[in-house]
């Protein structure tokens, strides 16, 4: 299986913008509408969709990056990825880019509305609390998806009644234009490229022949999540048409910041207040972790913006039940006014070791 960076011919720093333009040129330059019959060619606009599918999304070309292959497979698709089953999933699912330079038309290349489609995959953001991340949890979520009108069955038009098979494009779809040498197809204007017109539509769905329902599903959220990390759950989304396959649903995860501590990866981070006396003489004290209070000892002569470590006491990855560690840096208090006690002994203190201090009366003295 050939690199995607090299299938796309762009360096592995490319941009975003400059993944895109590759392959659209690729796309272009093999589709199937200009290169009729050759499978060589179809196997490269495959081979482009692959590569694309992966490195347009930047949590995949994440794992490819550290992974190669093996980060992203298992996950469908021609060679690991996309979850594509034919040329049309490919053009359902970059439909904006094909739209850009075949008129809207290359994504619908033929599909009229009694051939079988996938449903369209749907995106969630799933929020969950910090310490959710420790053992991870199961979530019941509630989205819409799009299914088959029941009233007409997913025909678009009333009960009693058909759709009609467009006159102008014979029920194909598109309309082919002669452009100097190349042949473009471009969307139906009749029937939009449905290949199918609905004289007598549908009361409930207006003609549409889809509906959108509310769904509940169980999410497993493994421990270790991190924001930005995507759960797949295949066929969870859309519904497929004419008994179609269903598409995904694909989960975004947000984990909502914590009001004392900061995450970096597995370690957490925050602060600790302690008393000069504390700071100066060590000490043995109780601290805040995800799971309720721990002990923490202070070395003697803790000094400042020190930090002090829990080790296992931060957060597992998802490759590992082997914890971070909560890191505490330390604030010493300095008190504003002190007993007359203290103040006095702090006084012999000072005069012991010779330093110069402020008396009483404001002068310095040692």
């Amino acid at each position: 299986m050939r690199d995607y960076y090299e299938v796309l011919g762009i360096e592995r720093t490319a941009s975003e913008g400059e993944i895109k333009k590759a392959y659209r040129k690729l796309a272009l330059k093999y589709h199937p509408d200009q290169n009729p019959g050759d499978q060589e060619a179809e196997n490269k606009f495959k081979e482009a969709a692959t590569a694309y599918e992966v490195l347009s999304s930047p949590d995949k070309r994440a794992r490819y990056d550290q992974f190669g292959h093996a980060g992203v497979n298992g996950q469908g698709g021609f060679g690991g990825a996309g979850g594509f089953q034919d040329i049309n999933d490919i053009f359902g699912a970059f439909g904006d880019i094909f739209g850009d330079f075949f008129g809207g038309g290359a994504g619908r290349r033929g599909r009229s509305r009694n051939q079988p489609r996938r449903g369209s995959d749907l995106r969630y953001v799933l929020e969950i609390e910090l310490k959710d991340v420790l053992n991870g949890l199961d979530k019941e979520i509630t989205f819409d998806v799009e299914k088959n009108c029941k009233t007409c069955e997913g025909s678009g038009a009333k009960p009693g009644s058909q759709p009609t098979t467009c006159s102008q494009c014979g029920g194909v779809g598109q309309v082919v234009r002669q452009q100097g040498f190349f042949s473009m197809s471009t969307t139906c204007p009749a029937c939009r490229g449905e290949g199918q017109i609905i004289k007598d539509k549908c009361n409930d769905c207006a003609g549409e022949g889809r509906k959108r329902e509310q769904k509940k599903i169980m999410v497993n959220v493994p421990a270790g999540i991190s924001s930005g990390n995507q759960l797949r759950l295949s066929a969870e989304g859309d519904f497929g048409f004419n008994g179609g396959p269903p598409g995904d649903l694909y989960i975004e995860m947000q984990v909502k910041d914590h009001p004392e501590f900061q995450r970096q990866g597995q370690d957490l981070f925050t602060e600790v207040n302690l008393s000069y006396l504390q700071a100066l003489l060590g000490s043995e004290i109780e601290v805040e972790t995800l799971e309720g209070k721990k002990s923490l000892k202070i070395p003697k002569g803790t000094q400042p913006t020190e930090v002090l470590s829990l080790s296992n006491q931060g957060l597992p990855s998802l490759r590992s039940t082997r914890r971070g560690a909560i890191h505490y840096q330390v604030k010493v208090e300095i008190p504003k006014k002190l007993a007359k006690k203290e103040e006095k002994l702090l006084r012999e203190i000072a005069q012991l070791k010779g330093e110069q201090v402020q008396d009483e009366k404001g002068l310095f003295s040692f």
